[in-house]
């Protein structure tokens, strides 16, 4: 037994992120970064977050850039974090990848530890502390922005949570939220476009709408490429739990939405879908 294992089997602590930060804190996000210049290093943008009656979806589009050029054409900034919950990142992609990732492990780790899950409060307010400790970074300009969204099954409905780079952590009680460079013009068209009554698909397509835009104006966005069948990534959270969209389904109603821009390129009016 090692002494990795040794120190993990006396640890008394329910967060994996803190037993961490005390035994290895090298291994912790943004911990190897040292002083690259930020323009350097890849940057990931925009999410946008829609809930409707029936639950929540988290989109977010597929570009990563580096200053003026492009790093990355399909990196995935949305992920499922437990059975009932979701975040999507924003901001320095290497840091961002890895939080999202430690808290999916920090969220299993409680559950295991503790014999029964984090309430969505708890989760948000985890994720807060974990954005809080990557304060130095940010301050670098290293900084890591999360959208969080999930269930929470004591009051039957979906919730939307965001945060600052300090690790402020607010809930949006307007029924859609977006994070990223492309905010501005995503908030914009989801603004036009929420209907809370809608179901998920509607949902969805709002979603891919608000990232369109998004893309239409902002140059770290990108849109969907049909010729690489490179599309949003969409993530869907309801009382039965948290999913990922098929590609095939995302395409088929990315395909839609091209058509419908087809003869209305800035898409649909206020009150008509």
């Amino acid at each position: 037994m090692n002494e990795m294992t040794q120190a993990y089997l006396l640890d008394p602590t329910s967060s994996f992120s803190e037993f961490v930060a005390r035994t290895s804190p090298n291994f912790l996000p943004g911990a190897a970064t040292g002083s690259a210049p930020h323009d350097l290093t890849p940057t990931a943008t925009t999410i946008v977050a829609v809930a409707t009656s029936e639950g929540v979806v988290l989109a977010g589009d597929r570009r990563a850039t580096m200053g003026s050029m492009i790093a990355q054409r399909d990196i995935q900034k949305v992920f499922v974090s437990d059975d009932h919950s979701a975040i999507g990142i924003a901001g320095s992609a290497g840091i961002a990848i890895d939080l999202a990732k430690l808290f999916r492990v920090e969220l299993e780790h409680y559950e295991k530890i503790e014999g029964a899950p984090l309430t969505l409060d708890g989760k948000a307010n985890r994720l807060a502390s974990m954005i809080r400790s990557n304060l130095g970074m940010a301050l670098q300009g290293f900084v890591v922005v999360p959208l969080f969204v999930g269930w929470d099954a004591p009051c039957g409905k979906p919730r939307i949570f965001t945060y600052d780079a300090t690790g402020g952590c607010y809930e949006e009680l307007g029924g859609y939220q977006a994070i990223g460079s492309g905010s501005l013009f995503a908030k914009g068209s989801l603004k036009k476009l929420y209907n809370p009554a809608a179901g998920l698909d509607e949902a969805m397509t709002v979603a891919i709408h608000a990232l369109f835009d998004a893309a239409d104006d902002d140059s770290a966005t990108g849109g969907p490429d049909v010729y690489r069948r490179i599309y949003p990534v969409l993530i869907t959270v309801d009382a039965s739990g948290a999913s990922q969209v098929s590609e095939d389904r995302v395409a088929d109603l990315t395909q839609d939405v091209l058509k419908s821009r087809a003869t209305s390129p800035d898409g649909p009016k206020a009150g008509v879908r």
